[in-house]
């Protein structure tokens, strides 16, 4: 099986959410199977920045749904979305 390079970006609840904070969360949360390729900031508007999450799993069945679920649960964080999905070689 191969790997696969999710990139995830997540939105905080608001511009005062402290992003150090979450991308603490992230690094210390992440499920077994994933490892994290990078993690960085994104201006969106009016002071809201998005993290964005790159990270690696196993190609297979299921594969974003943990790390999905940790971000979920993580204090500060009003929605994520999937913007993208690539195998790696």
């Amino acid at each position: 099986m191969g790997e696969v390079l999710t990139t995830m970006k997540i939105m905080p609840d608001s511009p005062d959410i402290d992003l150090e904070a979450i991308k603490s969360t992230i690094e210390s949360s992440m499920p077994e199977g994933a490892r994290i390729h990078e993690i960085s900031e994104e201006p969106i508007a009016f002071g809201l920045v998005a993290v964005i999450l790159q990270f690696i799993t196993e190609d297979g069945e299921g594969g974003s749904e943990a790390v999905e679920e940790m971000v979920q649960g993580i204090e500060g964080v009003a929605s994520f979305e999937v913007t993208g999905v690539g195998r790696l070689m």
